[in-house]
């Protein structure tokens, strides 16, 4: 037991230390994130609303350390409920709940929340770019399961699933969830053990229909896009993420990172949003 205690301190010490540099925007930023004197805006217009959509096996919590570093920067921020239903479903609650959101609005997707906001922010003009954090950026047609095969890539995370059922699903359809016991390798593999243990403890399912629903229409044909590359990635193939970024067109940063970088680097995530809420 004090082991563990010790690993959880450990822990929350270096997760504290993290969010305590994101929050001051000090000189340990990456030079991305840091903009020159001569760039500091002189104009009273407001910063965009940056909306953080998160990901399936996962929740807005994820997104807490980001989120904390961009309200210290001065930007309204939403870390949105991600219902996992479907990328039909999802994409629609989505888009009407941005429809409720004055303004310019940079949308963040992780994981399964790419393909999210590849399908909702398709006709939104208030979307001003699309941020994608190791994420489905599918093309018409495409399903997540087909993206995993991109540029020679494999995942295996889909050996590794534990299904449910729910009431009311469809014939076919289930709850899906990463067996804990793979969990930490597969999904958070560079946060201490009893942290990564406690996300599979906690993880929310994601409809089975999510893996192989076709996406529509891509928001990334028209609106500007960024994409962060996580080399160390065991859910998406690193090769899969590059082919789909150089296919939108994003602008691309590559990091050695797990599944989860918005919490094992989130300055890296913190500079690559402002870059593209510029």
């Amino acid at each position: 037991m004090t082991s563990i205690r010790r690993k959880l301190s450990a822990a929350a010490l270096a997760i504290a230390t993290t969010f305590s540099i994101a929050a001051l925007g000090g000189a340990a930023l990456p030079a991305a994130a840091t903009a020159p004197a001569a760039h500091v805006q002189t104009t009273t217009s407001p910063k965009p609303t940056v909306v953080l959509v998160h990901g399936a096996f996962a929740d807005s919590s994820g997104w807490s350390l980001v989120a904390t570093g961009l309200q210290a920067k001065g930007y309204p921020v939403i870390a949105f409920s991600n219902p996992l239903r479907g990328v039909a479903y999802d994409s629609e609650y989505l888009r009407q709940f941005l429809s409720t959101i004055p303004g310019p609005i940079v949308l963040v997707g992780h994981s399964y929340g790419g393909a999210v906001i590849t399908n909702a922010a398709t006709g939104n003009p208030n979307v001003k770019s699309l941020v994608y954090i190791a994420a489905y950026a599918l093309d018409e047609g495409e399903s997540v399961q087909a993206a995993n095969t991109l540029g020679g890539g494999h995942t295996e995370v889909t050996d590794h699933l534990v299904v449910r059922p729910f009431p009311g699903a469809t014939p076919g359809d289930a709850d899906a969830y990463i067996d804990p016991a793979f969990f930490p390798q597969l999904f958070a593999g560079d946060l201490p053990k009893v942290v990564a243990q406690n996300m599979a403890g906690s993880q929310r399912p994601g409809a089975f229909a999510s893996l192989v629903t076709p996406s529509g229409v891509p928001a990334w044909k028209t609106i500007p896009s960024w994409y962060l590359v996580a080399k160390q990635d065991k859910i998406i193939p690193p090769e899969a993420e590059r082919a789909m970024a150089a296919r939108a067109g994003a602008t691309t940063v590559e990091i050695n990172s797990s599944h989860v970088p918005m919490i094992s680097h989130p300055l890296a995530v913190l500079a690559l949003i402002r870059d593209a809420a510029k």
